[in-house]
């Protein structure tokens, strides 16, 4: 974890926490970071829920934050945090229709990915001229705890139940409900609705909390499938589940997912959800 060596030249050293779910992203903050006498980074974490949870231990007086991560992304875990303690935060993303949401919450500074070092530099001397006039006695992290976090995301899920996806060049609002499959591939996943295919920086476990509000059954370990969307059930001969969507699109489980698809399938039984 990278320390800065110095004190400025008013003796304050500034405090920092990086919160970033991209390895290379916090590599590069953290880096920058150690060439500046003043700053001091304390923490580093990979997403919302675990940063909140070191805030009052680590009082950081700055909080690099991405803004998409997972259930949470950093604009909710400010939210979160109580009028009145939230520290210096200065936004990193490589979505420049943040910017304006950034500076209506009041942020330090906005760092559009990437950047160079002459930018990382003025967004110093933001935070810097930020952090000279502030009471830091006044300001005091608040505890919030993992369940509250929790709640709020279930809030937001529910709220906006569309994703953000890319094809062919430009960014689409994906409307959850008609996605039809979702299937990993390397950092990314592909959102299937009908003949088009739309990307996401995303894991499939994320991908899956994102779209709770549909009956998704993961088949496999890269690939979960909407159950509205099922218009054909098949077997193969070695007994593994064939799914025919409303696209087009077939996909087969498993055998390691067999035992589960055959539970949920079976649901669907005429007379599955009746008693003795």
């Amino acid at each position: 974890m990278a320390r800065g060596n110095a004190r400025g030249e008013n003796g304050a050293l500034v405090r920092v926490i990086i919160v970033d779910d991209e390895v290379a992203a916090r590599k590069v903050l953290r880096e920058r970071c150690a060439t500046e006498q003043d700053i001091e980074v304390v923490g580093e974490y990979a997403d919302a829920e675990s940063a909140i949870a070191a805030l009052p231990l680590q009082a950081p007086d700055l909080l690099f934050l991405d803004v998409k991560m997972g259930a949470v992304s950093g604009i909710q875990l400010v939210e979160a945090l109580e009028p009145g303690t939230v520290p210096l935060v200065v936004f990193v993303t490589a979505f420049d229709r943040y910017a304006v949401q950034a500076f209506e919450m009041n942020a330090a500074d906005f760092l559009l990915k990437p950047f160079d070092r002459e930018r990382f530099r003025t967004m110093l001397r933001r935070v810097r001229e930020r952090y000279a006039a502030r009471n830091s006695a006044n300001y005091q992290i608040a505890a919030v705890t993992l369940a509250e976090l929790q709640r709020l995301s279930q809030a937001r899920l529910e709220e906006r139940p569309r994703l953000l996806a890319e094809t062919g060049g430009m960014l689409h609002m994906v409307d959850v409900a008609q996605i039809e499959l979702v299937t990993a591939d390397r950092n990314y996943v592909v959102l299937t609705v009908g003949k088009q295919s739309f990307h996401a920086r995303s894991t499939l476990i994320q991908a899956e909390e994102s779209t709770r509000s549909q009956p998704m059954l993961l088949i496999n370990r890269s690939c979960m499938v909407n159950l509205n969307h099922v218009r054909q059930v098949s077997r193969t001969p070695r007994g593994d589940y064939v799914f025919v969507l409303s696209g087009g699109s077939t996909v087969t489980s498993s055998e390691r997912f067999r035992h589960r698809v055959r539970e949920r399938i079976g649901q669907f039984s005429v007379g599955a959800g009746s008693k003795d």
